[in-house]
């Protein structure tokens, strides 16, 4: 975007918003230059971008104390219920924006900034990504903590303050290379340390029983220090709080180390307790049995525990002198949720402390346990599903061991009762795992303890109870529910794609944003050639946008009157990016072998991180590099075809991916995807979905109709029949020459001849043990693909799709899937917070 394009985009902004009052502007700029005063003592002339951006975001959390304080004090002042969203990831991306959006500030800031001279871009660009999580389940927090205070419901988000987040991705020589993620680097404006809220957390140790007391002793500590950062409402006085913990050593160096001169002995014993929260784990989708990640989930639960039962106390008028009598109502004031199991042992840490802490009797405290945890899943991929070795848990959580061994004895008591003689069901109903080296299925435990379990699509959910929990849906089958996913329009619309955003508010105002079904007014526009062609005006300027991104950061020109066609999120086989993969190969071939051949120009970007010791999804990412070189570089092949890898995808890279999606990639096998987010966010912003029938896929094709989506490959139940007959990828081969062409080019190193070798494992594998169906879906993926390309060519009737697209997403809102949370699981209610200064 040039600069003349992008000042006018923004006094455009302006005069939609419309124009910030005088006073506000010259608030801004005082308080900016008082906070720009104590950076860089008086002298402007030597500050940097970074020092204009942290008097930016100090200047905005000026605005956001006064209602995060009242905000709180409504909560207590009228003593409500409250919910607390558990999650060990927490995606939060960058800030800034968000919160200028959310309190109606940017239009101020926006103006202060150009009267003193500076673009507020760059001073965006200078705020790192929060990346706090893997994918898709930390960035659903980070909606649903977005979604909870724009509705003003009483929540408070927990997690892990990683002093590293996820790694950042780069690619040398074709290969994949993690870099530390250091974003605290050089400090948080948005977050608020807690010290007073300190909290002991124990480790190790051994059990110690008198009569029926029981007593965890010669435990080792950490502290858990919290630190809070606001989470503002669209348009709301509405603050809540996220509380991240740091892990802390409980002592100061030991002097006896400096006694003997062993210096780094003592830096060392600190360092021990500290890396609890030190790095996040990078593995998707994948569970690794870790000692350290197994502490990291109790670290978090059990200061968690602590701070949310010191709360509730504190809210109470009086306390009575019954511990029984003070729990009664625990479950009327508390509900909270666990983000998939990483959070579960806070089921028998709860029943620790009411029981060996609080002195509750075992029926109290599971009565308490069960009306206060739900559990949401998030996967039935086996490999994804903890289950903790017994002889970890014994030497990390001792007490906890013991207390998941009597629920699942009165677990199993409740299945015989209802099954008896049923042998085969109890063992599979078992929460411990008997079967090969003892284990603890964390997922069992969650829905033994919940009263409410959800998937997070309609596919997924009825998944769940004919597959992965059938036992237990007979058992109790009215706890098992549906939640649909949902994305927040602030971020992933009126955030990312302001040109879009404004067009729509010219057409139906501007109340759609916290209510996004208001977008269906939309469909009466998509016969109106004028709107069409400012639909498609708008997205061609977002390409632009990502054009020239790639070319700053590449050196490749893209032709933005190419297809963009898109696929980015974490590299998995389930994801199936090896089906895009060998679609591009086969283009290539076409190309080289009819260079005359009339084709549709397509641009075709892959984006995402791999797992360290994924070693397949990192041959993947490889390979498509390799792919993007020789493709790139092929003169007969020129602007029809280009392959882009963006290294490093990221929240705030999305934001500009997003709006400039022509097609979305959504290609993992039926049945594999719980859900996904990132559809949602193409299909908000006026992309077409070519997608399996998985996940969240089929209600986007309900919503706006199958002439609106391109759908390709088996159903879920073709996918199972499939397998009972007997799944040969040969007899696929033999009818698909052009996928056999694509397969012996990837094994023998066409598109690698220095190392002629590195993919031949790969494509066997793919031949021998295809267990994600990419060969048996290839044809239908072809097919659908011309056809995406047929009609890519009429831009009126690609457009028309794109708007029906955009008009069709407001189900999608985590709007919707918060209040659903509210009404149905939770049973909270919104609060209204009073901003009139306090009578007292």
């Amino acid at each position: 975007m040039t600069s003349e394009e992008s000042d006018f985009l923004r006094r455009k902004q302006i005069s939609l918003r419309g124009l910030p009052e005088i006073d506000s502007v010259k608030e801004v700029i005082n308080n900016f230059n008082r906070h720009l005063h104590y950076t860089c003592a008086k002298d402007r002339n030597v500050a940097t971008n970074k020092d204009f951006y942290f008097a930016l975001a100090n200047t905005i959390m000026d605005k956001l104390i006064g209602k995060w304080i009242r905000t709180q004090q409504s909560y207590h002042k009228q003593s409500v219920k409250r919910v607390y969203y558990l999650s060990l990831e927490f995606m939060m991306g960058r800030t800034l924006s968000n919160t200028m959006i959310n309190l109606m500030l940017e239009g101020a800031c926006d103006e202060a900034l150009y009267q003193l001279g500076l673009d507020i871009e760059e001073l965006e660009s200078e705020e790192p990504d929060a990346g706090l999580g893997n994918g898709g389940l930390g960035r659903l927090a980070a909606c649903f903590l977005d979604s909870l205070a724009t509705l003003g419901y009483p929540a408070y988000g927990y997690g892990i303050r990683y002093e590293h987040g996820l790694f950042n991705q780069a690619i040398v020589n074709c290969n994949q290379i993690e870099k530390p993620d250091s974003w605290l680097t050089y400090g948080n404006p948005w977050e608020k340390a807690r010290p007073e809220y300190t909290i002991p957390v124990k480790f190790y140790g051994h059990t110690q029983r008198t009569g029926d007391q029981v007593e965890w002793v010669d435990y080792t500590t950490v502290i858990a220090m919290p630190y809070d950062t606001p989470i503002p409402g669209y348009k709301t006085n509405t603050v809540n709080t996220l509380r991240l913990w740091s892990a802390k050593s409980p002592k100061d160096f030991d002097l006896s180390y400096f006694n003997h001169g062993n210096y780094i002995d003592a830096v060392l014993d600190r360092n021990i307790a500290e890396n609890i929260s030190r790095v996040l784990y990078p593995n998707d989708n994948f569970f690794e049995g870790k000692e350290l990640r197994l502490k990291q989930e109790y670290f978090m639960v059990a200061a968690t525990l602590v701070d949310i039962i010191r709360r509730f106390k504190v809210n109470k008028a009086s306390i009575p002198e019954s511990k029984e009598e003070l729990y009664l109502d625990f479950s009327e004031k508390v509900a909270i949720q666990l983000n998939d199991t990483h959070p579960s042992l806070a089921v028998p840490e709860l029943m620790r402390i009411l029981i060996d802490e609080e002195g509750l009797s075992w029926d109290s405290a599971w009565k308490v346990c069960k009306g206060t945890f739900a559990y949401t899943n998030h996967t039935i991929l086996p490999e994804a599903l903890e289950r903790w070795p017994v002889t970890m848990l014994d030497h990390v959580l001792p007490r906890h061991l013991e207390i998941i061994y009597l629920i699942n004895h009165y677990h199993l008591e409740e299945v015989r009762a209802k099954f008896p003689g049923d042998n085969e069901r109890i063992s599979r109903m078992s929460i411990v795992e008997e079967n090969g080296e003892k284990r603890i299925n964390m997922a069992y435990l969650s829905v033994v303890s919940c009263h409410t379990v959800n998937g997070v699509a309609a596919i997924h959910s009825g998944l769940l109870v004919t597959s992965l929990f059938k036992d237990f849906y007979e058992l109790t089958p009215g706890k098992f529910q549906n939640k649909t996913n949902g994305i927040t329009p602030r971020r992933w619309l009126v955030q990312c794609n302001p040109s879009l955003s404004h067009l729509i508010t010219e057409k139906i105002g501007d109340a759609w944003p916290t209510n996004l079904y208001q977008l269906e007014k939309l469909k009466e526009f998509v016969t109106d050639k004028t709107f069409l062609q400012e639909v498609f005006k708008t997205k061609q300027g977002n390409k632009r946008r990502l054009a020239q991104y790639v070319a700053d950061n590449y050196g490749i020109t893209l032709n933005t009157g190419s297809m963009f066609d898109i696929q980015v999120k974490r590299i998995h086989e389930y994801k199936r990016q090896t089906l895009n993969l060998l679609h591009v190969i086969t283009l290539y071939n076409r190309i080289k072998s009819n260079p005359n051949l009339e084709f549709v120009p397509r641009t075709i970007f892959f984006g995402g991180k791999a797992a360290p010791g994924y070693q397949t999804a990192k041959q993947i990412v490889s390979l498509i590099c390799h792919l993007a070189n020789v493709v790139n570089n092929d003169p007969i092949i020129g602007d029809k075809l280009k392959v882009v890898f963006l290294a490093n995808y990221r929240c705030s890279l999305a934001e500009i991916i997003m709006p400039a999606a022509d097609l979305s990639e959504q290609t993992s096998l039926a049945g594999t995807e719980a859900s996904g987010t990132g559809n949602m966010k193409f299909m908000l912003n006026g992309a077409l979905t070519i997608g399996t029938l998985d996940g969240a896929n089929v209600e986007m094709a309900e919503e706006m109709g199958e002439d609106n989506i391109f759908i390709f490959g088996m159903k879920v139940d073709e996918v199972q029949q499939l397998w009972d007959q007997g799944y040969e990828t040969r007899r696929y081969l033999a009818r698909l020459p052009e996928l056999q062409l694509a397969l012996s080019q990837i094994s023998t190193g066409y598109f690698n001849p220095a190392e002629p070798h590195k993919f031949r494992d790969f494509a066997e594998q793919l031949i021998s043990n295809d267990r994600f169906c990419v060969i048996a879906d290839y044809e239908s993926y072809l097919k659908v693909q011309e056809e995406v390309s047929e009609l890519y060519m009429d831009w009126i009737k690609w457009t028309e799709k794109c708007l029906y697209n955009i008009a069709s997403a407001g189900k999608f809102s985590s709007d919707r899937t918060i209040k659903q949370y509210a009404d149905e699981i939770w049973d909270i209610k919104p609060v209204e917070v009073d901003l009139n200064p306090p009578k007292e």
